[in-house]
């Protein structure tokens, strides 16, 4: 197509999940619902691991962290869904839809590193046990969270520059609730066999690496665990990981049902996957964890008791 063919266009429309008003306003009110508990969840995780001396430790400090991100991940994506559906507005201008690509792809990129350092920690707390707090000390615990994060965002700003070359057609509308990239490559005039190359070499690098980790790791705990020869023993063991292994199922599961394909192959069946792992996994994490986690459970009783203590000594 000739470049005096294509339009530039000034934003995208987010057709979001349904045109029926009764509908729209049920998803409105879950969407606000998910959010809200995501956000307190993942707040009170911070607020256990900040507060509690005891969780200071290497695996609840990469939490943390995990919890922190989960917190920008959501913020990305719901919050323009809610303020549209207030605004009776699908808008979204293309600053906007360029910023929610980077980030979409930074956050949901770091969400897999933090998982892969996660799962690191468990394999030296179960595997070199002795050697643990030699190896997992704090410079390394911060290094590791600070090269994902750069990595991550050099990543999604590769693939949010690539994409601004791209040129689009009148037809603007975006078939989701988000400016998810593989729509929004669907829609381009140009050629976008240079943006579908990157997603492969260099996202497929990005994606694998931290799994690749995750597999290993746990290759090695599983192999570790076997020779245990008490059940208690072996039970303890896995107790650390079931979590983790819960978030990674989810997280990995949806991802690979998405982005392990051509952006043509792409359809409207696929926003249910998404959402998984942009909405559901985020909101499920602060669940996961501290259900399963003693640790965490008591941290958070304590910060139930002091609240309640400090709220009787104020009102008498």
């Amino acid at each position: 197509m000739n470049r005096e063919n294509l339009t530039s266009i000034p934003g995208f429309f987010l057709l979001g999940f349904s045109e029926l008003p009764e509908q729209k306003e049920i998803l409105f009110w879950l969407f606000l619902y998910v959010y809200l508990v995501t956000m307190a969840g993942n707040l009170l995780i911070l607020l256990a691991i900040g507060l509690d001396a005891h969780l200071h430790t290497p695996m609840y400090f990469f939490l943390a962290n995990l919890s922190f991100n989960d917190i920008c991940f959501s913020s990305v994506t719901i919050p323009k869904t809610l303020v549209n559906h207030i605004l009776s507005s699908k808008s979204i201008s293309y600053i906007g839809c360029m910023a929610q690509i980077y980030f979409f792809i930074a956050l949901a990129n770091m969400d897999g590193f933090l998982l892969g350092v996660m799962a690191y920690d468990r394999y030296v707390a179960i595997c070199r046990p002795l050697h643990y707090t030699t190896i997992m000390c704090p410079r390394l615990c911060i290094i590791l969270v600070m090269v994902s994060w750069v990595i991550t965002h050099l990543h999604a700003l590769l693939h949010t520059l690539l994409m601004d070359q791209l040129s689009f057609c009148a037809d603007n509308t975006i078939p989701h609730f988000f400016c998810d990239p593989y729509p929004i490559l669907k829609l381009s005039c140009s050629d976008t066999y240079l943006n579908e190359l990157m997603v492969f070499i260099v996202g497929g690098m990005v994606f694998m690496t931290p799994f690749m980790c995750i597999t290993i790791s746990y290759a090695y705990i599983f192999s570790k665990v076997v020779k245990v020869p008490s059940t208690q023993g072996i039970k303890k063991a896995l107790s650390t990981c079931g979590s983790h292994l819960t978030v990674v199922s989810l997280f990995y599961g949806a991802i690979m049902g998405i982005y392990l394909r051509p952006s043509s192959s792409y359809s409207a069946q696929d926003m249910a996957a998404t959402i998984i792992f942009t909405i559901v996994t985020p909101m499920l994490n602060p669940f996961i964890y501290s259900l399963r986690n003693r640790d965490i459970k008591a941290a958070l009783r304590k910060i139930k008791r002091e609240f309640f203590k400090d709220f009787r000594i104020t009102n008498f």
